[in-house]
């Protein structure tokens, strides 16, 4: 008759097979499920509206650059300043060429060739200094608008720089929110599996001995007995039990 046979088997503790079981139900569902990663696509914040303000602006900026950027900055009123100069010149230079004639009579010269001498080379130099005066007066007026234009766009080009500061400032302040919502939602997508992960990690590090274990023997039966062995085993008993009677002699 062949020997039983004996298998044991270690079973791990009761509280660690319940979370090992949990844990496989938990992952099984997740190893085909698809990532909805358009739920946490990049996105790219759109231009400030200073930032707008300030391209449009400097689109004008042409105009205070060119060679004529000077004619609107120029004093509605110079053209008055100057001919009011210039008529007030033209009456001290007549009292002074009155005071030429007056002095020739004086010394006995009047309409003589010098007196005559005299007043052309006056007039020559009064007409001089008239013209001279009244492109001084020109030019300051020309210098003074070229200053302001270039102020003026001085100026534009400042509030351009500020505007554009600030809406680059505006616009990575955006930026920030829309990538703070895009890893909000990823790490909201990838949840279950970051939270499994750990979970896992826990598991693995659990050393063996660590819970009780259960030892399970299981003794396998032994093989029924044949008809034959079944009947000399009666046939044996039965004469053994007459032996001891004394029914056998």
């Amino acid at each position: 008759m062949a020997d039983p046979t004996t298998i044991s088997q270690v079973l791990p503790a009761p509280v660690l097979e319940g979370a090992l079981t949990a844990f496989t139900k938990k992952l099984e569902p997740l190893m085909g499920a698809p990532i909805q990663t358009a739920a946490y696509a990049p996105q790219i914040a759109a231009e400030s509206a200073l930032q707008q303000q300030a391209r449009s602006a400097a689109g004008g900026l042409g105009s205070l650059v060119g060679p004529e950027a000077y004619q609107q900055f120029m004093s509605p009123y110079q053209q008055e300043v100057i001919d009011t100069t210039l008529a007030e010149y033209d009456k001290q230079a007549a009292l002074q060429r009155q005071g030429i004639g007056q002095a020739a009579i004086q010394a006995g010269a009047f309409g003589g060739g010098r007196e005559g001498v005299q007043l052309a080379e006056y007039d020559v130099g009064s007409a001089a200094k008239r013209a001279a005066m009244q492109a001084q007066l020109l030019q300051q007026g020309f210098g003074q608008a070229q200053q302001q234009a270039l102020a003026q766009l001085q100026a534009q080009q400042g509030l351009g720089t500020y505007q554009t500061q600030l809406g680059q400032a505006g616009q990575a302040q955006q930026q920030a929110v829309l990538d703070a919502a895009s890893a909000a939602a990823r790490e909201a997508e990838f949840e279950p599996f970051t939270r499994l992960g750990l979970v896992g990690q826990q598991l693995a590090q659990i050393q063996p001995g660590a819970f009780p274990t259960q030892t399970v023997g299981y003794q396998a039966p032994a093989a029924p007995a044949s008809p034959l062995s079944t009947a000399l085993g009666v046939g044996t008993g039965i004469a053994s039990i007459g032996s001891k009677l004394g029914l056998f002699g």
